[in-house]
């Protein structure tokens, strides 16, 4: 039997809540209590190793204090010597995995878990299965054996190492198996999944929102013309496809992925969640429940059953926080050491870069992931949660500086072109000039005729409706900053084909969002002249 197998069978269903969910009962002087002592366990446990030794200036903090004292704030560069190698010598001990995501240049940055690192994660992504499939506190509707419809990365990217080796510790029936997906490309592995959850049926859905949003918006424009194939001949899948198909025309509409798969939970994440939050419970049926997570800690926070805002885990990493006015002076002069807070001196509303340091025998210390989130409130009044609720904000390296004035995240820009109500394949932004004059550049793909001048003022629109910062860059100034490169139809899938034919590795697949570079840019406009 797998370890967290037992505790379904031996416990009932308040002592399962308290094991997997408990945290959610800390208070902020508890939950800094735990934080405080896995970090010294930590310092106790790795300060004789080269790589500590090396951050921590051969010194061993003695308290808390002295440790954010005299350990100064890292980056990927300051292990790159060490981990960039997937090399042991100077761990603690000999890692249970790797994990890596993209890096500067196309280069991963590789880090390691330890397996009692990872016992403590495999613990915490099981109440999040259980958070996200309840609707009231106590109620446990995973069991060991639940189907997940997975469409995320395979090893040795952190989803698919997550799911992989939570299968060590607790039954799980994902949909491709585990195997079967590492040797799919990623879209084979998409549709592998669909055909499969087909038959199978699903309880959890576990996909990146962007994902399950495009694969809502193609499934209800193909169901119309969907023909018979030898697979739809099985007795459960025609059964499930019949009831769909009923079920969309007495609602008077076209099918929906819902009418097919009814899934307990929506799990996802990414910058775009919560702007598609009811684009993915229109396709999917259940409001999403969102995770925070990253490479360097697997899982950071996760929401409280009520979907609203997100919680830290106490036992994830130890949390230091930026404020973002110490981050803007850090950004303009690299050799700044910024100050940082703990998570009792969180204040609502405000804006901060998370940093984290292992627990476990694991490497990273004050290490800046790159990630901004916002404090929401210093508490929950609808579940009784008395830690600070946040959201994810944004990449720190994705923001675009306009006049010094407004600082545009990717989620407000995607809130933006999302909220003109054209229909958008994917888009591309970064800032450029035009007559000395800095402005915000997007290079979009429609699916739909619009003038370029057009989706201009509509963006610009709904910026000023977003970002008061914005607004008022207009108002003083005067300035129309945004401009648009319209890109032809399959701009964006043959920027994907071109790459893959390429061999580049799925995280460099797609451009990113923002500030992408001069080469990224290039191929995309010539991509799109070769159709235009």
């Amino acid at each position: 039997m797998l370890p967290e197998d037992k505790y379904f069978q031996s416990r009932d269903d308040a002592a399962i809540w308290q094991r997997y969910c408990g945290f959610l009962d800390l208070s902020v002087d508890e939950f800094m209590e735990i934080q405080e002592g896995l970090l010294m366990e930590q310092i106790d446990l790795v300060a004789g190793t080269p790589l500590a030794r090396r951050i921590m200036g051969g010194r061993k903090p003695r308290s808390l204090q002295e440790f954010r004292n005299t350990v100064p704030l890292t980056t990927y560069d300051d292990y790159q010597t060490y981990l960039g190698d997937q090399g042991d010598d100077a761990l603690q001990e000999k890692p249970y995995f790797w994990v890596h995501t993209s890096g500067r240049g196309g280069n991963f940055k590789w880090i390691p878990y330890t397996q009692a690192a990872f016992s403590v994660f495999a613990r915490y992504v099981i109440g999040g299965l259980i958070l996200g499939s309840a609707s009231r506190q106590g109620e446990v509707n995973f069991r060991p054996g639940t189907r997940i419809l997975f469409t995320m990365a395979p090893r040795p990217y952190a989803s698919g190492s997550l799911f992989y080796y939570l299968s060590e510790y607790v039954t799980l029936r994902t949909i491709p198996s585990m195997k079967e997906v590492e040797t799919l490309e990623f879209q084979d592995a998409i549709q592998r999944a669909f055909k499969l959850g087909l038959r199978s049926g699903v309880d959890v859905i576990a996909a990146i929102s962007s994902v399950l949003v495009k694969m809502g918006e193609r499934m209800a424009g193909q169901t119309e013309k969907m023909s018979p194939s030898l697979s739809m001949l099985h007795p459960v899948v025609l059964y499930r496809l019949l009831r769909g198909i009923l079920r969309a025309k007495l609602q008077q509409r076209k099918m929906l992925p819902r009418d097919l798969w009814p899934a307990g939970a929506v799990m996802t994440g990414g910058a775009d969640t919560a702007i598609y939050k009811n684009e993915l419970a229109r396709y999917w049926g259940q409001v999403p429940y969102e995770v925070y997570a990253a490479t360097e800690s697997l899982l950071i926070a996760v929401q409280n059953w009520n979907r609203k805002y997100m919680t830290f885990l106490p036992g994830s990493a130890f949390f230091e926080f930026v404020p973002q006015s110490e981050w803007l002076k850090s950004r303009e002069d690299p050799s700044y050491q910024p100050g940082t807070v703990l998570l009792n001196e969180l204040e609502s509303g405000q804006v901060y870069e998370v940093i984290v340091s292992h627990f476990y025998g694991m490497p990273l210390m004050r290490y800046r992931i790159g990630d901004l989130v916002q404090v929401m409130s210093l508490d929950d009044p609808d579940t009784g949660v008395k830690l600070p609720q946040i959201t994810f904000k944004s990449r720190a390296d994705g923001l675009i500086d306009l006049a010094g004035m407004t600082k545009l995240d990717e989620k407000t820009v995607w809130q933006a072109i999302a909220s003109t109500g054209i229909a958008i394949e994917d888009w591309s932004a970064r800032k450029e000039y035009e007559n000395n004059q800095p402005h915000l550049r997007l290079y979009v793909e429609p699916r739909e005729k619009v003038e370029a001048a057009h989706l201009e003022h509509l963006v610009d629109e709904q910026l000023r409706e977003i970002d008061v910062d914005y607004r008022d860059l207009g108002g003083l100034l005067g300035l129309q900053p945004v401009r648009v490169t319209l890109l032809s139809t399959g701009t964006f899938g043959r920027y994907f084909e071109a790459k893959r034919n390429n061999g580049a590795h799925l995280a460099h697949l797609k451009p990113p969002h923002m500030n992408a570079n001069d080469n990224t840019i290039n191929m995309l406009v010539g991509l799109s002249e070769v159709n235009g």
